[in-house]
C-alpha cells in the first residue's frame, strides 16, 4: 500500500520505519499539543514549557505506538508467523506480515495483543499520574502523564471499533472464520465494515467543516480517507496472497523479451527503444548471452549532450536481486519486490540465462483471470 519507509532502529529482531507522512503528522501532534491542548487545561506557563511538553507527550504517543504494535508481532512470532518488522503511517502504525494467521485463534490473539498492552500502557501512566498529584509533582510532569492515559485509552476504544484492518475489525474477522471457516469470506465481510466506518467518518468530518470545525473536520475526513484505503488494500494483499502463493514465475512471465546490444548509444536506446517500446527497463543481450539490464533511471543520470557519444555497454547493471529473479520464485514474492520502490519489471534469469520477464500488469492480468475461472 505504501512507499519504502526510514528505517529507525531494530528490536527483538524486529525492525522500525517510519513513513513519511508520520513526520508531517509528529510536526502536527507536537504543535496541537503545545500550542492547544496543553494551554487550554493548564494555563499560565511559559511557551516554552508548552512547547517541552509538546514534544514529550509526542515522543510518549509514538512510543505507545510502537509499544502495541510490537504486542502484535511477538504474538505473531510466538505462533510461528514471520514478521518483517514494524511501520508507522499517518494516522497510526502496522506489524508487517508476509502471511496470513494459520487459524481464527491466532487471528485473535494477534489482534488483541495491542489494545491489551495499551491498556496496560494507560493503566501505567494514570498510576504514575495519581502518584505525582500526591507528592505534588511539578505541573508539566502530572500534565503529560494524564495525557497519555487519556491518549492510550482513546487508542483502545478506536482500536477496537469492528472495523477492518483496526484491531476490532481483525477480531471480527477472527469470529466470522471460525464460524463459517472461510477467511476471504471473512475478510470481505470485515472489509465492508471498515469501509462503511470510513464513511461515516468521511460523513463526520464534512459536518464538523459546515459547523465551522475545519481542522476537527479535516481530521475526521483524512482518517476516513486512510482507515478506506487500508481496508480494501488488506483484502487485495489477502486475494493476492491465495492467488499468487502457489505460481511459479515461469507460468507468468513473457518470454517475447524485447532487448538491446551493449554497443548502440543512449541516444538509439532512448529513440528507438524506450520512447517506441515505452518501458523503463531493457535486457541487454550479445550473441545470446544476456550481460545484465539498463533501466531509464540510468539513462537520467547521464548528461544529455553525451548521450550520442555512451553506449549502453558503458552503463549496462549486472543481474542481481534487485532486477532479476528465478523463474521458481512463486508470483507473490516477485509482486512484492516489484512494488516497494516503484519497479515494475523484473527479469526472469536461470542459471545466467535469460528466460523472460515479468511486470506488475502480467501479475494484475494473472489475478484477475484467476479470480474469474476460479473464483
Amino acid at each position: 500500500m505504501f512507499g519504502k519507509g526510514i528505517r529507525l532502529f531494530k528490536l527483538f529482531g524486529f525492525s522500525v520505519e517510519i513513513d513519511v507522512s508520520w513526520l508531517i503528522i509528529a510536526v502536527l501532534v507536537t504543535w496541537s499539543l503545545a500550542a492547544g491542548y496543553f494551554p487550554s487545561f493548564y494555563p499560565d506557563l511559559s511557551s516554552t514549557t508548552y512547547w517541552w511538553m509538546g514534544v514529550i507527550g509526542a515522543v510518549g504517543l509514538f512510543a505507545s505506538i510502537v509499544i502495541h504494535e510490537f504486542s502484535h508481532s511477538l504474538v505473531a512470532r510466538a505462533y510461528g508467523l514471520e514478521m518483517r518488522g514494524i511501520r508507522l503511517f499517518v494516522f497510526g502504525g502496522v506489524a508487517q506480515m508476509d502471511e496470513e494467521p494459520e487459524s481464527p485463534l491466532v487471528e485473535f490473539m494477534m489482534a488483541i495483543a495491542g489494545p491489551i498492552a495499551s491498556i496496560l500502557i494507560s493503566g501505567a501512566a494514570f498510576g504514575l499520574y495519581l502518584l505525582g498529584s500526591r507528592f505534588a509533582w511539578i505541573t508539566p510532569v502530572t500534565a503529560v502523564l494524564f495525557y497519555l492515559f487519556w491518549i492510550n485509552a482513546v487508542l483502545v476504544v478506536f482500536n477496537m471499533i469492528p472495523a477492518f484492518p483496526l484491531d476490532g475489525g481483525r477480531v471480527l474477522r477472527s469470529a466470522l472464520w471460525h464460524l463459517r471457516g472461510d477467511l476471504r469470506w471473512a475478510t470481505r465481510i470485515a472489509t465492508y465494515a471498515g469501509t462503511a466506518f470510513a464513511i461515516l467518518l468521511i460523513v463526520l468530518g464534512v459536518a464538523s467543516l459546515l459547523t465551522g470545525n475545519f481542522i476537527g473536520g479535516m481530521w475526521w475526513i483524512l482518517l476516513g480517507l486512510f482507515l478506506r484505503a487500508a481496508s480494501e488494500s488488506s483484502y487485495q494483499q489477502l486475494v493476492a496472497r491465495r492467488v499468487l502463493g502457489s505460481e511459479p514465475v515461469e507460468r507468468v512471465m513473457r518470454t517475447d523479451v524485447h532487448t538491446v546490444p551493449p554497443s548502440i548509444s543512449i541516444e538509439e536506446l532512448v529513440d528507438d527503444h524506450i520512447y517506441r517500446e515505452h518501458l523503463k527497463m531493457f535486457p541487454v543481450t550479445e550473441n545470446g548471452r544476456l550481460l545484465g539490464c539498463v533501466t531509464t533511471r540510468q539513462v537520467k543520470d547521464i548528461p544529455r549532450e553525451e548521450w550520442s557519444q555512451r553506449t549502453v555497454g558503458e552503463v549496462v547493471q549486472p543481474c542481481d536481486d534487485e532486477n532479476s529473479i528465478p523463474p521458481t520464485t512463486d508470483a507473490l514474492q516477485a509482486l512484492k519486490r516489484m512494488t516497494p520502490d516503484g519497479r515494475s519489471r523484473l527479469l526472469v534469469v536461470d542459471d545466467g540465462q535469460l528466460r523472460g520477464v515479468i511486470s506488475l500488469k502480467d501479475v494484475s492480468r494473472l489475478i484477475s483471470l484467476k479470480l474469474e475461472l476460479e473464483g
